[in-house]
């Protein structure tokens, strides 16, 4: 693997906050050990990110299969588990869609996003990740 990064971020989590390092997020963190604090739980921010990460993968294989990437969508839903050994585990389930694609091309966009992206549903480990054409509910 190369050392050849493209892009690169930091992010910080204390005292129920969360920010990036450029500052263009700013958000309170809900706390599993303080429930009457308000702000965004893990499962919201896992679920964000997926759907940013893939959003970004989606709209550049977009380009390979239809001249409307810019109405690609992205949906994400993110679920924490708990493993006998007190782990966490999550599942990921993301969802594609776009204006105009037939259903083959629909799922050809999914399949090559899915790959493209570092989180791929081909992955393993602790999580699970399913990415798939949105269907007409999901949109």
């Amino acid at each position: 693997m190369s050392d050849s990064w493209v892009r690169e971020a930091t992010a910080t989590a204390a005292g129920g906050q969360l920010r990036t390092g450029d500052g263009k997020l700013s958000t309170a963190l809900a706390s599993p050990l303080a429930p009457h604090c308000n702000g965004l739980a893990p499962e919201e921010l896992l679920a964000a990110a997926f759907a940013a990460c893939l959003h970004h993968a989606a709209v550049e294989a977009a380009t390979s299969v239809t001249d409307e990437a810019h109405t690609v969508q992205v949906r994400a839903q993110a679920r924490l588990g708990r493993d006998p050994d007190g782990c966490y585990h999550a599942d990921v389930r993301a969802s594609i869609a776009a204006v105009g694609l037939t259903r083959q091309q629909l799922a050809k966009l999914a399949d090559r996003a899915d790959r493209l992206w570092p989180f791929s549903g081909n992955g393993g480990g602790r999580h699970t990740l399913t990415v798939t054409p949105a269907t007409s509910a999901d949109r």
